[in-house]
């Protein structure tokens, strides 16, 4: 009943904020639905206890006890990639695969370790001394792209297809390696214990990411190959639920990565489901079941990400540090999209407008500020400073980034013709 109660509460607010959004902002979806519930989060800061205290008690408490980190990571993420995963032509994906894996990789390790450098030299100049190590837990959870709010936004900019897929490609993909690598270093933080050796650490991301890739290729071939023996929109939309909600049991319990399986599983449903095992009038009903499903859990995730201003001990505190970190952010993605291909891509063609346009597309959302939250209380006020710093990023880079993205795509790429990285760098 409190889980239904919780859900009950944010799709009454996401229909009512979508509703002004559209009457009177006329934002993108998404994020205007992120910016009301904002301002509705410091009205209830300032003037909620005065003159509404029960109400405003009531739901702070509403939304304390909403453990987004586990919504998120745990159902939201998989529904979302799995859904956005769905409507992508992997033939789109297979013409940029070596761009794709290397941004979802290299670049993000480069981005993590370039980021952690930079705000562990920083934030001794402003009083403050954290440790490296938790300096580099801030670079791994805020590098990776999010795959929800790209997917999201992307769709409303207009950024040309070709960029699109790069961006989209890796936001997707770049999950695996981020929450490996954050699993990692906030185990060597937390646990005196864990050895963390090259072995130790290679074995862990071959059985999540491989374990992963693997599961979602047999789960998305069974499942086309079973719709291909009926001819029923409504059991094939219940037998992708099934590979979703399954599919994350299983990944669980096997410790794999259900957001790379579920990214696989849903390519493989997308593509070859599609094209062989269902009629036109399942290929309809399956892709706007999922589309309405995207469409529902995007708009709980920004307004619960609006919402979560509200988690936060004092904004105001480390407001200097965040903004200086959105900067470190931008640098350290600048590099980790310029220097790999300058050398490990430097025989693809590519333009200086492309590469700035994906610089400034990698947007980071609610897989970082659920990441964040998942740190232990145990490590005092390390985690409130990470917290706050990390929402100001998001914050910065869904409401700034992604309302210029198209304006930006638009403007360095007019007539900029592609040309070998070596002249366009």
């Amino acid at each position: 009943m409190e889980l239904y109660y919780t859900f009950s509460v944010l799709i009454v607010l996401a229909s009512f904020f979508a509703y002004l959004n559209l009457r009177f902002l006329k934002l993108p979806g998404t994020i205007g639905i992120m910016i009301i519930a904002m301002l509705v989060s410091v009205a209830i800061r300032l003037v909620g206890d005065q003159y509404f205290p029960e109400t405003t008690q009531e739901f702070f408490q509403l939304i304390r006890e909403f453990d987004f980190t586990e919504i998120l990571m745990g159902a939201m993420l998989n529904f979302l990639l799995f859904a956005g995963a769905l409507h992508i032509n992997i033939s789109d994906l297979r013409e940029h695969k070596w761009p794709i894996l290397t941004y979802a990789s290299v670049s993000v390790v480069l981005s993590a370790f370039i980021i952690a450098g930079l705000f562990y030299t920083v934030a001794p100049m402003l009083g403050l001394e954290i440790p490296f190590i938790y300096c580099l837990l801030f670079g791994t959870l805020i590098s990776p792209t999010d795959p929800i709010v790209v997917l999201g936004i992307l769709k409303e900019a207009k950024v040309p297809k070709m960029i699109e897929t790069k961006i989209t490609g890796e936001s997707l993909f770049n999950d695996g390696v981020a929450v490996v690598m954050f699993a990692v270093v906030l185990k060597m933080a937390t646990d005196t214990s864990f050895d963390a050796t090259f072995g130790s650490v290679s074995k862990l991301f071959l059985l999540e990411a491989g374990g992963g890739i693997l599961l979602g290729a047999l789960l998305g071939f069974t499942a086309s190959n079973v719709m291909k023996k009926i001819d029923d929109y409504k059991v094939s939309v219940l037998i992708t639920l099934s590979i979703v909600m399954g599919g994350f049991l299983i990944a669980k319990q096997l410790h794999f990565s259900s957001p790379l399986a579920m990214v696989i599983a849903g390519l493989i449903i997308g593509n070859y489901g599609k094209s062989v095992a269902m009629s036109e009038t399942t290929r309809d009903y399956l892709s706007k079941f999922w589309e309405l499903i995207d469409e529902i859990l995007n708009a709980i995730l920004f307004l619960f990400i609006g919402f979560e201003l509200l988690m936060l001990p004092d904004l105001q505190e480390q407001l200097l540090l965040g903004v200086i970190a959105v900067f470190i952010c931008l640098l350290a993605r600048s590099l980790a999209i310029f220097i790999p291909a300058s050398t490990i891509l430097r025989k693809n063609t590519y333009s200086k407008g492309s590469l700035t346009t994906m610089v400034w597309g990698g947007i980071r959302g609610g897989v970082s500020i659920a990441l964040v939250m998942s740190i232990p209380n145990s490590v005092g006020d390390i985690k409130d400073i990470l917290l706050e710093v990390t929402y100001i990023v998001v914050l910065f880079s869904i409401v700034v980034q992604g309302l210029t993205v198209g304006k930006v795509a638009k403007k360095v790429l007019k007539d900029d013709e592609p040309a070998d990285i070596n002249e366009a760098a």
